[in-house]
């Protein structure tokens, strides 16, 4: 798959200008495997949880679930429930992807949803509480490898972010 360039990305350089603050993630971590999900849903409110892919759950346009990954992706599902756990994605699910059929591997592959959004990140807001049926993103966790696209997205609309190595 080919992707377009980012252009939401880009824009939201000049927010990171002016704010820095937007690339610092709340937490962490070097991989999804040590985060204590039910220590966000109990003491943090949050009601979903927002993965990016590539580097983060799976090798990049992969379809395996990484060693690294598994564990927490699981823990995820079992705390939030798996219609409240759901990738989103700059390649699969966007406009870059021909009738989301990488979208719907992705789904089967991995057993969660791909949200599909025309805007990449830092973009797609709308798409994701939609999704979730939720009016307020704080209740939301992302989670991702990239800071000017996942942490920059979370932290720009109040959700908490979190931020692991590349896999």
């Amino acid at each position: 798959m080919v992707q377009s360039l980012n252009t939401k990305a880009l824009l939201a350089l000049a927010s990171v200008v002016r704010r820095p603050s937007l690339l610092v993630p709340h937490v962490s971590l070097d991989n999804v495997s040590q985060l204590h999900y039910q220590a966000l849903k109990d003491r943090c409110g949050i009601r979903a949880i927002v993965f990016d892919k590539d580097n983060t759950l799976t090798a990049p346009y992969g379809l395996d679930i990484h060693p690294d990954a598994s564990e927490g992706l699981q823990a995820a599902k079992s705390v939030f429930g798996t219609e409240n756990v759901a990738i989103m994605s700059n390649s699969a699910g966007t406009l870059d992807d021909p009738d989301y059929e990488d979208a719907r591997r992705i789904e089967e592959a991995l057993g969660i949803a791909v949200i599909r959004h025309n805007e990449k990140k830092p973009g797609g807001l709308p798409e994701v509480l939609a999704h979730f049926n939720v009016d307020d993103p704080a209740t939301l966790c992302m989670v991702g490898d990239r800071l000017l696209t996942d942490v920059v997205f979370g932290n720009l609309y109040g959700m908490l972010t979190v931020h692991t190595l590349p896999l």
